[in-house]
């Protein structure tokens, strides 16, 4: 069996399972590489660029050498090596228990529970819970909803298309160390520069794709086609910009504005400015950003399939249509 099929059969599995059991309730994959990543951290840590860059080399490095190690483990015998793609691919997406956050801190706010909501922002994105109201918590909730979908899903399944396990792992480890040490927190300044290019990096194809599938998926194209081509580089990421204005042009929302990170206020531009209404917990909008985000990866997985696929007959120098000819002919 070809990798093109591997990779297709794998990652289907993979989300499918997320979203019928969600993430691994025990032993996560991923929450084991992060505590590995702080005791690398503890041992490495100097208030410095180049120590930083060394732990990320060690943790990301780690995390795609073990993948490696274990796809090649399995090449020779498909269905092992299809089983290891789906439990990669299980262990690193989170589309379901992104929405299952999204959706109870939207049912706090439907109820009138504002305090409850709070509560649980934390588990959804790093605002300050305690400087926003009601509409301030929707608003993040949709804008966390959006930059994670390309965090959660859709970058992880570009990676796997591209490198197969080891870029599906190595994509996880990347964004997770950029969660863990690329803020601009006083310890994590310097130390967490290297975290943050790279994730910078890894992070922009999964990006724009999840910005051209929510204007292909979202309902209003021509208004998320605007909102990204207009707002998108004024935001200060180079990937949530995309996302998040793509996100707010589709579902007709206005995005951004003032937030606090841990007692730190930015004021950042606002996204669909020009054709958006303020996020509404009424008129279910915090719903509605769910929806999108897994109609996004849905598609998601089609395009990084067909991609595959596509370049797979291109180096074998078949090419799909002569493919398809020879087929016919036999």
């Amino acid at each position: 069996m070809r990798g093109a099929r591997v990779f297709a059969y794998g990652a289907t599995a993979g989300l499918v399972a997320d979203r019928l059991l969600g993430d691994p309730r025990r032993g996560h994959p991923v929450a084991g590489f992060g505590r590995a990543a702080a005791a690398v951290e503890r041992r490495l840590w100097r208030d410095h660029r180049g120590r930083g860059a060394l732990h990320t080399l060690v943790c990301a490095g780690a995390a795609v050498g073990a993948a490696a190690l274990a796809a090649r483990a399995v090449r020779r015998t498909p269905g092992a090596a299809v089983a290891l793609t789906a439990a990669v691919t299980w262990s690193v997406v989170g589309g379901t228990s992104l929405g299952r956050e999204a959706r109870s801190i939207g049912a706090a706010l439907d109820a009138g529970d504002v305090e409850a909501a709070r509560k649980r922002l934390p588990h959804l994105c790093g605002r300050d819970p305690q400087a926003l109201d009601g509409p301030g918590i929707a608003r993040a909730v949709v804008e966390s909803v959006a930059e994670n979908t390309s965090d959660a899903v859709v970058g992880a399944l570009v990676w796997g298309a591209l490198a197969g396990v080891p870029g599906l792992a190595g994509f996880r480890a990347v964004n997770t160390l950029d969660a863990m040490v690329g803020h601009r927190s006083p310890r994590h300044r310097r130390f967490g520069w290297a975290s943050a290019r790279l994730d910078d990096v890894a992070g922009w194809p999964g990006a724009r794709l999840t910005a051209a599938l929510a204007v292909a998926a979202g309902g209003r194209p021509a208004q998320a086609v605007r909102a990204w081509r207009a707002d998108a580089g004024r935001h200060p990421s180079p990937n949530a910009g995309p996302v998040e204005a793509a996100f707010a042009g589709a579902l007709g929302v206005r995005l951004g504005g003032t937030l606090a990170y841990g007692g730190r206020v930015e004021h950042r531009p606002v996204l669909n400015g020009a054709g958006g209404r303020d996020v509404s917990v009424e008129r279910g909008d915090i719903e509605r950003a769910v929806r999108l985000s897994r109609r996004v990866g849905v598609l998601a997985l089609v395009v990084c399939a067909a991609g595959r696929l596509a370049a797979e007959r291109l180096v074998a120098g078949r090419p799909a249509g002569r493919a398809s000819t020879e087929r016919g002919r036999a």
